[in-house]
């Protein structure tokens, strides 16, 4: 199954549902979709969908999810990683009117470069190709995110260690 979210954020990302929708009927993608569609004005026809959905209907869409693919709202992608799944980020752009301007460009690629650990895609048309390589794309990328504490408290750990 691939869980696609946009969030809550007020303006519509019709692009990505559109994209998501033409690659299920054209069968690119076999499996099922679901779709948290937040304010998109577009109603998919192929693919479950919801506008907004509970918490943990959110984190067991995740769970399931054999490939997760967000907006580029920090919120969105680190639920995915926390669960130690590599998501598809997809940024909302401001000459689409998705957003109020291009900081979910801007975070993507800084998280990227800083982490690795999430599939950037900025131009729409490369989506299907990601979804179809998505196995092999994950295969040299880290999963999960470690908090700032579990850092703290692994070298911590090693300090402790080296003392005895």
């Amino acid at each position: 199954m691939i869980f696609v979210t946009v969030g809550t954020h007020e303006q519509p990302f019709n692009r990505l549902l559109e994209e998501i929708d033409k690659l299920k009927e054209k069968g690119i993608i076999a499996e099922d979709v679901i779709i948290q569609s937040g304010y998109s004005t577009f109603e998919p026809k192929y693919c479950e969908w919801h506008k907004l959905l509970p918490y943990d209907d959110m984190l067991k869409n995740v769970e399931a999810a054999r490939i997760v693919i967000t907006h580029g709202g920090p919120a969105s992608f680190i639920m995915p990683l926390q669960i130690g799944k590599i998501p598809v980020v997809v940024p909302r752009k401001y000459d689409f009117n998705e957003h109020v301007n291009n900081h979910q460009v801007e975070f993507t690629k800084a998280v990227k470069e800083r982490y690795g650990n999430i599939i950037p895609v900025y131009d729409i048309s490369e989506l299907s190709g990601v979804i179809v390589n998505y196995d092999s794309i994950i295969s040299n990328i880290p999963a999960g995110i470690m908090s700032n504490n579990g850092a703290f408290n692994k070298q911590m750990e090693r300090l402790v260690e080296g003392l005895f």
